[in-house]
């Protein structure tokens, strides 16, 4: 089963990939993690996702389809994948296409994770994130602290991150539309029955639920995997 999966930030889709690749039992691939792995290993490719990623600069198209083609050919990936990330324009829509293309494989589904842009905003732009440890993460409204501004687990200060303010959310999703719905339209151009649209509301196990069942692998318990 070869997938990808398309959100926009806020809607949950690096929890459901983790889960519907492990439900799978194929690679959950992320342009992110390709990143920081060949970094962390001082790859040549790694070296210049560095140079540019220090430089505030996004990664060039030709650099992570590299990335990507290398990965794809790995013996993990016979059995399947699953794409987060990656592509986000048409054009790297694609090169993806030419390089499953030169496998001999295609895509067998595309999730779209549709959420309003009003409840990406209040779940973003609500975080509260402890100054002392990044692990302690408070929500204004759906997990407040006991006192407000501070830490309930260790007393620090709360603050909202700058790429959680509300401004900055809100570019981040327009740039979201602009760029993701040509994709779509790629995937639905190739093929009617290839792009399937979910609601990213609920509960992540209704959510992975939904997932399951649109690429036919439904489960009545899907409980047991919301701890991977």
């Amino acid at each position: 089963m070869r997938l990808l999966l398309i959100g926009p930030p806020g809607a949950g889709k690096g929890t459901q990939a983790v889960r519907l690749a492990a439900h799978l039992s194929i690679p959950h691939i992320s342009t992110g993690d390709l990143f920081r792995e060949h970094m962390d290993r001082g790859t040549e490719l790694g070296q210049l996702v560095g140079t540019h990623m220090r430089a505030g600069l996004l990664v060039p198209d030709e650099v992570t389809i590299e990335l990507l083609d290398e990965r794809l050919a790995r013996p993990d990936t016979e059995p399947g994948f699953l794409l987060d990330g990656f592509p986000r324009n048409r054009a790297q829509a694609n090169e993806l296409d030419g390089i499953l293309a030169a496998s001999g494989s295609r895509l067998d589904a595309v999730l779209d994770l549709e959420i309003p842009d009003a409840e990406v905003v209040g779940r973003i732009a609500g975080r509260r994130v402890c100054r002392q440890d990044r692990g302690h993460v408070f929500h204004v409204e759906h997990n407040p602290p006991r006192v407000a501004g501070t830490c309930t687990i260790c007393g620090g200060e709360l603050y909202q991150r700058e790429d959680d303010s509300e401004a900055t959310v809100r570019r981040r999703l327009a740039v979201h539309h602009r760029e993701t719905a040509p994709v779509l339209d790629h995937y639905r151009d190739r093929d009617r029955g290839l792009v399937t649209t979910l609601s990213a509301l609920g509960p992540v196990e209704e959510v992975l639920a939904r997932g399951l069942a649109a690429i036919g692998r439904s489960r009545v318990d899907v409980s047991g995997i919301a701890s991977h």
